[in-house]
């Protein structure tokens, strides 16, 4: 036990940067091309204790990104960002486009969720958004109580990526430490008896 609390403490400590406040600190990347807008979220993003990056247009986004396809203009912390806010209605690229750009094209920023605001409560236009991988669709003015829920998901997420990498990790020791009386059901992944086989697999075996 002691062992799996330190490793799951390490990957904890290499996923989530810590903030002054000491609550993981979350980088959003915040599109839109209203000067009104981008303070407003800016604003209620840091009183979440995020930490936000805000450009005006999707080129700038991809820029940031380093999705526009030109070497060397990748954000320092783009890597880094662990949710996109993209307003819908932009001129030159729209959020949809935007949404598009970074599902279909990018393997490093596919997963990281995107979320598109707009004033106009359009059906079609959120049923198409959710349709392409947006995460949420929400209605502007944004509020606070829907940064803070958008923040406690990305959180929850988080968490789960840590645990899963710490059963890799410990699956990883157990299969390269010698045998004991002591084992747990992870390390008996490392190396399943036949009577642990599924039906399909013995049966698989006998064929």
């Amino acid at each position: 036990m002691a062992i799996t609390g330190e490793i799951f403490r390490q990957n904890l400590t290499e996923l989530l940067e810590e903030s002054p406040s000491g609550s993981p600190e979350l980088h959003v990347l915040a599109v839109d091309d209203s000067l009104v807008d981008r303070h407003v979220i800016e604003r209620l993003l840091k009183v979440s204790s995020c930490k936000v990056t805000v450009v005006e247009s999707g080129r700038r986004a991809l820029q940031y990104l380093g999705l526009d396809g030109e070497t060397g203009s990748l954000g320092l912390d783009s890597t880094k960002v662990s949710l996109i806010m993209t307003d819908y209605s932009m001129p030159g690229m729209t959020g949809y486009e935007l949404l598009k750009k970074i599902k279909q094209e990018s393997s490093v920023f596919r997963e990281i969720p995107v979320v598109i605001m707009s004033s106009e409560n359009v059906l079609t236009r959120i049923d198409r958004c959710l349709e392409e991988g947006a995460e949420e669709f929400l209605l502007k003015p944004v509020k606070l109580s829907d940064v803070r829920r958008l923040k406690d998901f990305i959180m929850k997420g988080k968490v789960k990526e840590v645990e899963k990498k710490s059963l890799k990790r410990m699956r990883s020791v157990d299969c390269g430490s010698p045998l004991s009386a002591t084992y747990s059901p992870i390390s008996l992944s490392c190396d399943p008896s036949p009577s642990l086989l599924s039906p399909l697999s013995s049966k698989n075996a006998r064929l």
